[in-house]
């Protein structure tokens, strides 16, 4: 009898304390990741011209047209004495004798070698003042992206920060949960002993020792041991 009464005591208390504990589960640990919408997002960094990479004019009469200064209209330019020496007629020949072939051409041509001349320098001026016009603004563009960087890495800084603090948040919690059921678990092992120390003296002693029951399980089978005689 006293051991079907340990094992239905011991049964409903394993029940109440499954129907506790999955009480205090449901609703009431306190939520240890918080609503996204606490951490704040990125600031949208605003892109501005020179934000975007230089675009380059891969055709160099485009840069020619719209320098400030226009290359002179010449029926024979530089671009076109370029051509003549290119020209399949006059490959293989040597340079002295290709020089000489290309300047008959123009002198019978009408064209001036000082227009010639002034073509050349007003495109390679155009061309130079190309490149360094895109040379600035490559490095106006690496400013800016330069500067985006550091407003992008202060601001991942600042978000892992508040990441950090929730991390550190959540350990706390978990700290001061553990520190909790050790306190309890300790009241536990006071309230198991006075219960047993309680249920002891309703028992007879036995056995030459009469050393006092350590738990309330050894107390009832005391008290079976002593019905049974």
């Amino acid at each position: 009898m006293w051991k079907r009464m340990w094992q239905s005591s011991n049964g409903n208390h394993e029940e109440t304390a499954e129907g506790q504990l999955h009480s205090a589960t449901s609703g009431r640990v306190p939520a240890l990741v918080e609503p996204e919408e606490n951490i704040a997002r990125p600031t949208a960094l605003a892109l501005t011209k020179k934000d975007h990479a230089p675009a380059l004019l891969t055709d160099f009469e485009q840069i020619y047209q719209g320098g400030a200064v226009k290359p002179p209209r010449l029926s024979y330019g530089v671009l076109k004495v370029a051509e003549m020496l290119n020209s399949p007629h006059l490959a293989g020949m040597p340079p002295d004798a290709k020089r000489r072939a290309l300047l008959m051409a123009l002198d019978a041509g009408g064209a001036k070698i000082e227009d010639i001349l002034q073509d050349a320098i007003v495109r390679q001026r155009l061309i130079n003042d190309y490149e360094e016009a895109r040379q600035r603004d490559l490095q106006n563009f690496e400013a800016a992206m330069l500067e985006q960087n550091r407003a992008i890495q202060s601001e991942m800084e600042r978000i892992t920060a508040q990441y950090m603090a929730r991390i550190q948040a959540n350990l706390d919690e978990v700290a001061r949960a553990q520190d909790n059921l050790r306190v309890w678990q300790k009241r536990k092992q006071q309230e198991a002993q006075r219960i047993g120390d309680a249920a002891a003296c309703c028992v007879p002693e036995t056995g030459a020792s009469g050393a006092a029951p350590s738990s309330l399980s050894v107390v009832l089978e005391r008290a079976a041991s002593a019905g049974g005689r």
